[in-house]
């Protein structure tokens, strides 16, 4: 019986084969051997065989690069894929390095533009832990504050603002950030200091205006409080009226004022505050620092 299984046995070819190092046979995955400076990192047909470290060395991740792709997911607005680059550029990077530090505040900011602000909280959080003071430091503590307030934990959001002042006083929008938790605390005196000192130190957009005539009405210096105000006015209708004209390529129509419509950059124009003329208060908003190297 066995022998007549054997006589039945197909016989295959007996030649030489090919040898060890033919591609056409390798079992090994090409994309291994691609170089990620010339792949995007996050597509998903090579995601896996070039950032998984159970087939790529460490060594072999340009995390600099990485970072650059998230940063460019930022400027289209592709935050999920953002998060997902820096969280593997901090992967990659040398252990609590300052790379790994500028790819956690970045992967916060990330998150927090899909307002999942618990999840920027633990980046914020984790690049604090890696260092303090370095210069990413006041970043990720104004950023920590802003996630903060908006997640809620207003008290804690303070402190990191005073904690990003104080390490870099002169982070204009750490200032902001400070005075904007102040006004709401009912210290609008120290308030408008701090709109003062961002202003000194270049942020002078319309909300930062609106914010300090906000404080300086609960302030009770109202006057002073109406100037400011026309003065935030005047910047935001001047930006709308070129925003109209780069659109359009034609000045706005008579008057020179554009109709008004979305949130503003940063803060929110005050109320009447005793004013004659009423004013309309849009939503209020406080200052988020854009990622690193944005």
């Amino acid at each position: 019986m066995t022998e007549k299984r054997d006589d039945d046995r197909h016989e295959f070819s007996a030649g030489q084969g090919v040898d060890a190092g033919y591609e056409e046979f390798t079992l090994d995955p090409e994309e291994i051997d691609a170089d990620p400076n010339t792949v995007d990192p996050v597509d998903s047909r090579v995601l896996t065989d070039i950032l998984d470290k159970r087939n790529v060395e460490s060594d072999a991740i340009d995390v600099e690069r990485l970072v650059d792709v998230g940063l460019s997911y930022m400027g289209i607005n592709r935050f999920e894929e953002a998060t997902e680059t820096f969280e593997r550029a901090a992967h990659f990077a040398e252990d609590d390095s300052l790379e790994a530090q500028e790819a956690w505040v970045n992967k916060g900011a990330a998150h927090a533009e899909l307002e999942e602000y618990d999840e920027a909280i633990g980046a914020y959080e984790e690049a604090l832990r890696i260092d303090d003071s370095s210069e990413h430091a006041a970043t990720a503590e104004t950023n920590l504050a802003y996630a903060l307030w908006e997640f809620g934990r207003s008290e804690q959001a303070l402190e990191h603002a005073e904690r990003a002042v104080e390490t870099d006083p002169r982070f204009a929008e750490a200032w902001y950030n400070r005075g904007f938790m102040l006004v709401e605390r009912g210290l609008a005196e120290d308030a408008v200091t701090c709109f003062d000192n961002a202003i000194r130190l270049g942020y002078r957009s319309a909300g930062v205006l609106e914010e300090k005539a906000r404080a300086l009405e609960e302030a009770g210096e109202h006057e002073q409080a109406e100037e400011v105000a026309d003065r935030a006015d005047e910047i935001r209708r001047e930006a709308e009226g070129q925003m109209i004209e780069e659109q359009t390529g034609q000045a706005p129509g008579p008057g020179g004022q554009a109709r008004q419509g979305g949130r503003p950059e940063a803060g929110g124009r005050p109320g009447a505050g005793g004013r004659d003329v009423e004013r309309e208060e849009p939503e209020r908003e406080l200052r988020g620092e854009g990622p690193e190297g944005f």
